[in-house]
């Protein structure tokens, strides 16, 4: 039990550290640059990263199920990844440490912006942080020594359904921020982003 003391402190830092976000569509509407309230004293800083009621007053309404945390070196680059449905996957994509170069695609047929990319730096000094809904293909570089990235995801891995698209691919012509990226073997060996296998459809409600 808290005594009244601890009551009244609890109450106090209820109040006076409620969070606030703003909500930034970009390019690509449905993809949103997130900006947490952060607040600092002379301890360090405190910030709620996500919470469940701002998110769904910003239409931002996902049944999220798993949090991923990966780390990488400069120049490393990711992408570009997506699962097919029933696997898709809706993320929210933030630096614990450092700082990359994050980058979606709209892979929705019927989309306005279908074939369409945009890409955001996010790193740990700004603490922004980037929704990419179901229907787009996902991927980023690293623009510091070693970048901490989480992932808060609306789905878990599904390898059966896991597919990616060629991160150079000349019909995107995606300016990654990086030269000579360094990459794993599967994503060498990515599909074009014609040939890549696509059951999305934009839904316009």
């Amino acid at each position: 039990m808290l005594g009244s003391a601890s009551r009244a402190t609890f109450s106090f830092l209820s109040q006076t550290l409620a969070m606030a976000f703003s909500f930034e569509p970009t390019e690509i509407p449905d993809v949103v640059l997130v900006r947490p309230e952060t607040h600092h004293d002379r301890r360090g800083f405190f910030k709620e990263v996500y919470q469940r009621e701002a998110f769904h007053q910003a239409g931002i309404d996902a049944n999220f199920q798993q949090d991923n945390v990966t780390r990488s070196g400069r120049g490393v680059l990711r992408g570009l990844h997506y699962q097919l449905p029933p696997g898709a996957q809706g993320k929210i994509i933030g630096v614990i440490q450092g700082a990359i170069y994050d980058v979606a695609v709209d892979l929705r047929h019927g989309s306005p912006a279908f074939g369409r990319w945009v890409g955001r730096a996010l790193d740990d000094t700004e603490g922004a942080m980037l929704w990419i809904p179901a229907g787009f293909a996902h991927g980023y570089a690293v623009l510091s020594e070693t970048a901490d990235v989480s992932y808060k995801v609306t789905g878990s891995y599904r390898p059966d359904l896991a597919r990616g698209i060629a991160w150079d691919d000349p019909e995107l012509a995606i300016d990654w921020q990086v030269e000579a990226p360094i990459l794993s073997d599967a994503d060498r060996a990515q599909p074009s982003f014609a040939d890549c296998e696509n059951t999305f459809r934009y839904d316009a409600e």
